[in-house]
């Protein structure tokens, strides 16, 4: 259960919420169940953990992996946002959850200092920092990383062990390394780790999209000044020559944010092509105007936000040694525009103008 999708063998819908409500959460729970489940992932999002809605869920693990800005119309400021997420490790059931935290992340270091039970394993780039211990610490280099994935080395008690992935980024190494803890947590043996080197990805998250015309072009659902940057970087270091970015704002949603994400974008791109994303209930031109001053050092700006059109201009800027970065809707497939739905792919889109692969 997470923001893509509610899944288990024999059923599969769209997510309407990241965590839906406490009946649908026990429903869904007890039909994976039926179904012959054995363990189920759940994303749990800081407004579910704010309402309350899985307090009476007993999770086995739980993982922290960052926290920047987002969510601030709701949770008013950063505080109070961290607040609601520490419910998930140091409130909702069970007390002996085995948890991941990230050291890299300074609310990651807090939660850790809190001593949210002692089969927590700490994981990190950086080093092990002052409250971890170092017998439960794991430790990640990121030997190299391409347009073919990364190649990662890892320390944990005593034991050293290396991964290669196909997946891109380091992002993508911290999402390695984040899950490597969870399962040592877990009991699981560094030898058994070498599963996850055949993972390939999940839909929207920096998802390669095939094409007839053999462009580089990706669709990611960064739609945070955080996310952008993440996903840019790992671009960057994947060795892209030149970095087209298509980008919009969610309407209704936090303002603060928005000259933002233009600056990401303006640092880390060749040209950045701003667009609609989902403006919601509002006017998609005054939603160009707050990113705007964000984009003001940007080497090249395109503004056009008609989201179709902008992918096919944005197209058409591609160079042969460069990528093209669609990002902010990722896995979703709907535009909302006047409170009303309409069907909307970056995936289809980008095949339908450059062909099938």
């Amino acid at each position: 259960m997470g923001t893509v999708s509610y899944r288990w063998p024999g059923h599969c819908q769209p997510a309407p919420l990241t965590t839906p409500d406490p009946v649908s959460v026990h429903r869904n729970l007890a039909a994976m169940a039926k179904a012959g489940c054995e363990v189920c992932i759940m994303e749990v999002s800081s407004h579910a953990l704010d309402q309350k809605r899985v307090d009476h869920v007993p999770f086995a693990g739980a993982c922290f992996t960052n926290l920047t800005q987002d969510h601030l119309d709701f949770h008013k400021n950063m505080e109070t946002y961290f607040q609601a997420k520490r419910r998930l490790f140091t409130e909702v059931p069970r007390k002996d959850k085995a948890c991941a935290l990230n050291a890299d992340d300074a609310y990651g270091r807090r939660l850790a200092g809190l001593g949210v039970g002692g089969r927590t394993v700490t994981y990190g780039f950086a080093g092990c920092p002052g409250g971890c211990d170092p017998r439960r610490h794991l430790h990640g280099d990121l030997l190299s990383q391409g347009t073919g994935g990364v190649r990662l080395r890892m320390a944990f008690a005593g034991e050293t062990w290396e991964l290669d992935s196909p997946l891109i980024g380091r992002f993508n190494a911290d999402n390695l390394l984040t899950v490597q803890a969870m399962a040592l947590a877990m009991g699981v043996k560094p030898a058994e780790l070498q599963a996850l080197a055949g993972f390939t990805g999940v839909p929207g998250r920096l998802e390669r999209v095939a094409n007839g015309r053999g462009l580089h072009v990706f669709v990611d659902y960064a739609h945070t000044p955080d996310a952008l940057v993440n996903v840019l970087q790992a671009l960057r270091g994947a060795g892209f020559r030149q970095i087209v970015t298509v980008f919009g704002c969610g309407g209704n949603r936090d303002r603060g944010k928005r000259p933002l994400m233009g600056e990401a974008v303006a640092g880390l791109s060749d040209i950045a092509v701003l667009t609609s994303d989902n403006p919601r209930f509002e006017d998609p031109e005054a939603i160009l105007q707050d990113v705007l001053p964000g984009l003001a050092k940007a080497p090249k700006t395109v503004v056009e936000a008609d989201r179709r059109k902008a992918t096919e201009l944005a197209c058409g800027l591609v160079a042969p040694d460069g990528c093209l970065l669609i990002a902010g809707k990722g896995h979703e497939d709907y535009q909302i525009v006047k409170g009303v739905k309409h069907h909307y792919s970056d995936q289809e889109v980008v095949r339908e103008l450059l062909g099938q692969a």
